[in-house]
């Protein structure tokens, strides 16, 4: 099914809460048919009228979970890819970074860069994000060659918010409903273990996105609920430094993420400050050496 939503002034929260819900319904095909259709015609207190008319279904198989590569060989991010697989070969790396753009952003100059070289450079770290990339990238990254060849002491991982949302803004299908997103996110911590089982993970809540209120925040702080459980502070160690980037009334300062999704170089700032106790912390008590 799908849902035609006709606004009123500013609907609260708790609207936009049960409005996510009815979504999620519509994208598995959930709603009722027939006489019953009736009940999805629903008007939340006067702030939004949702009507049902047919719509792009959500995809059967969970891709968040299907290994897949996104680029054929000699394209950009194939290439990536492989340079990342050429470090792994290497080895001598102690702290690796696994993730997406928000990753991939540490190694630009007008970005990320120069706090990287304060904080990671010299402990030997590894920077393996790709911008775009979701969580079944990552799994297939991690299957044919990220994920071997080396063993280090730390993996800081941080992916999941590219699951969430639609596929584009002409495209409304999700990309993956929050159920499969957090099967997605947790099959890669099951990957990482068993790539790196002596490696300690420190494993980053999904970062705030978009406006307080915006529908795809609401996801990944429904991911984020479910995901936590997976610490258990001797392997895996989730850590939820979100609120850092936020202002007093919920939203995120243009000087923090211009794009509200990704740091700027005062947003890496407050991300390796806020992170470096635990880092810290991992490296000391790690005594899996780099290889």
């Amino acid at each position: 099914m799908h849902v035609t939503i006709t606004p009123n002034p500013i609907p609260t929260r708790s609207h936009r809460f049960a409005l996510f819900a009815l979504l999620s319904l519509a994208g598995t095909g959930a709603l009722p048919r027939g006489a019953d259709a009736q009940a999805a015609n629903t008007t939340f207190s006067a702030n939004a009228t949702v009507s049902a008319t047919p719509a792009p279904a959500t995809p059967a198989e969970d891709t968040a979970i299907i290994p897949v590569p996104r680029g054929k060989p000699g394209s950009a991010w194939m290439q990536k890819h492989d340079s990342f697989v050429d470090l792994a070969k290497a080895g001598n790396i102690d702290v690796l970074f696994v993730g997406d753009s928000i990753t991939d952003n540490w190694r630009k100059p007008t970005v990320g860069l120069s706090v990287w070289n304060q904080y990671y450079a010299p402990l030997k770290a590894a920077n393996f994000g790709i911008s775009a990339d979701r969580t079944q990238h990552v799994l297939w990254r991690l299957q044919n060659g990220e994920g071997q060849g080396f063993q280090p002491k730390v993996v800081v991982l941080l992916i999941g918010t590219n699951n969430t949302g639609p596929e584009s803004r002409t495209n409304p299908t999700p990309r993956n409903t929050v159920p499969q997103a957090i099967a997605g996110v947790k099959a890669v911590v099951a990957a990482v273990r068993q790539d790196f089982p002596n490696a300690k993970i420190l494993f980053l809540a999904i970062f705030p996105r978009g406006d307080k209120d915006d529908l795809q925040r609401l996801q990944v702080e429904q991911i984020n609920q479910q995901i936590a459980a997976l610490n258990d502070n001797q392997h895996v160690f989730f850590l939820d430094i979100g609120d850092k980037f936020l202002g007093p009334d919920g939203n995120i300062p243009r000087d923090i993420m211009t794009d509200k999704l990704h740091p700027t170089t005062k947003g890496c700032e407050i991300w390796a400050e806020a992170m470096q106790p635990t880092l810290t912390k991992l490296l000391r008590s790690s005594p899996s050496p780099s290889s």
